[in-house]
């Protein structure tokens, strides 16, 4: 029996109103940063035990801040913690989204795979003598080794059929 773990039925105005959705986070994150793995490098950074020390840092600067020169940047400082607080958010829901648009493209393929073996099984039991050699030998492609060996071109050459070569017994979990 062939797996089926999601029959997704979005339809083409629901991808055109995904497509939208999108096109509308791009345009109002257009403002984002895309650092390169140099700048990733050279960046303090604040991790989860930092996070408290900077909080309470920022309050008291902002409670003393007759002691706190302006080049600090003190003010700019409180914008990006607030932005970070806001931003922070949205990251996370778009992160489990995006695990579930991941999960689910896996459980399709892994479907599609399934059913696809299962069928190409078929193929090669009951496609003999009627006419579906030449697509065997199509589908069987998928199967065949990169490298082969001299041997193996002989006893290509000597009547072995491509289309006979048999799916591996780990070719359903193959990706």
């Amino acid at each position: 029996m062939s797996q089926n773990l999601i029959q997704l039925t979005l339809t083409a105005e629901d991808y055109a109103a995904i497509d939208g959705a999108l096109t509308t986070l791009e345009t109002r994150l257009a403002t984002l940063i895309d650092l390169s793995v140099e700048e990733r490098r050279g960046l303090v950074r604040m991790g989860e035990k930092s996070e408290a020390f900077c909080r309470q840092t920022l309050m008291a600067m902002n409670e003393n801040r007759n002691f706190i020169p302006a080049s600090v940047g003190l003010d700019d400082a409180q914008a990006d913690l607030d932005q970070l607080d806001a931003l922070r958010r949205r990251t996370l829901r778009l992160q489990r989204l995006a695990g579930r648009c991941e999960d689910t493209t896996t459980a399709l393929g892994s479907d599609v795979m399934s059913t696809s073996l299962e069928g190409y099984s078929l193929l090669k039991m009951l496609g003999k003598g009627s006419g579906l050699a030449p697509l065997r030998e199509t589908i069987a492609s998928r199967f065949s080794r990169r490298g082969r060996s001299a041997a193996d071109d002989t006893a290509a050459t000597e009547g072995g059929s491509p289309g006979a070569i048999s799916a591996p017994a780990s070719a359903s979990n193959a990706a």
